[in-house]
């Protein structure tokens, strides 16, 4: 039996914790998955997986392969990539993390224009707030809002976004419009706390920066929530541009303070420090780059 499949069954089922979504994975049946990895351990003389009625859990020496397997497996296709022409040479699986309002508002869609280029790739996108692990959640890249500080990764800068000042008309009507950035002060504002500084929203105008201090009933850690919530009529939101770009063209929310400039955040694709980067992986931060400049939303 062929090694390579061994190991992708492996890694199929480390990464998902089973071999039936390994077997949907790699789409084949759930009897071949078990099968390549029993033949793997009959192979290298060692249990991989702590198997259970529920899940498999890796072994020591199981662990010990997962650390160096996914790297060799990537190091293969991209050298498959290269002899081979146009589409069929971008193969496999990317596994993607992204926040999830930019994930369900942009990144789907991207990935759907991005995998009908390369028909051959599988796209396993996984959508959460928090900053995955890259390495011990098997994830090959992550498109990330703001400035990532974490020591183990690569940083490619794929573009900015801003952050806008908007309300309902109900809201409005009741509470009147700031004007300027101080008048938020005695307003109700919701409060994303996926922000650096949560409390207090920055504005800019005539190189002069203001930062506000605000307040509000509202605290939720998701940028739609947010819209959400303003949409309804509970208060102000400050978002990302690409999270109020479908409420403000249906005239649900209006944008506030126009005449001043929002802080600038970045948008950016990280990967594991030290790992060789795939072809195929590269190809994806190459799309996103021009896609993003390509999204008037964003």
């Amino acid at each position: 039996m062929d090694l390579v499949d061994q190991l992708r069954a492996f890694v199929a089922t480390a990464q998902t914790g089973s071999f039936t979504a390994a077997a949907d994975q790699l789409r084949v049946s759930n009897r071949l998955t078990s099968k390549y990895v029993g033949e793997l351990e009959a192979r290298l003389g060692v249990r991989l997986f702590q198997r259970t009625t529920r899940k498999v859990g890796l072994t020591p020496a199981g662990s010990q392969l997962l650390a160096r397997a996914p790297a060799v497996l990537d190091e293969l296709d991209d050298v498959l990539a290269g002899v081979s022409a146009g589409s069929r040479g971008t193969s496999g699986i990317i596994r993607i993390a992204a926040p999830v309002t930019f994930g369900e508002t942009y990144v789907a869609g991207m990935l759907g224009r991005f995998g009908a280029k390369y028909p051959d790739l599988v796209l396993d996108l996984r959508l959460s707030d928090r900053h995955v692990d890259l390495a011990s959640d098997g994830i090959d890249l992550a498109f990330r809002i703001g400035v990532t500080e974490t020591l183990s990764v690569k940083t490619v800068k794929l573009g900015t976004t801003e952050l806008q000042a908007a309300a309902s008309p109900t809201y409005l009507d009741a509470c009147g419009v700031p004007e300027v950035p101080g008048d938020l002060t005695a307003h109700t504002c919701i409060i994303d706390t996926n922000g650096r500084s949560p409390k207090r929203w920055t504005f800019s105008r005539g190189g002069q920066d203001f930062n506000i201090p605000i307040a509000g009933r509202y605290l939720v850690n998701s940028a739609r929530a947010a819209c959400d919530l303003a949409t309804a009529g509970h208060g102000i939101t400050c978002s990302p541009r690409f999270a109020l770009s479908s409420a403000l063209n249906a005239g649900r929310l209006s944008l506030l303070l126009q005449d001043y400039g929002g802080e600038t955040i970045p948008f950016t694709a990280v990967y594991l420090e030290g790992r060789t980067l795939p072809r195929k992986v590269r190809s994806l931060i190459d799309f996103a780059k021009d896609d993003i400049r390509d999204q008037s939303a964003i």
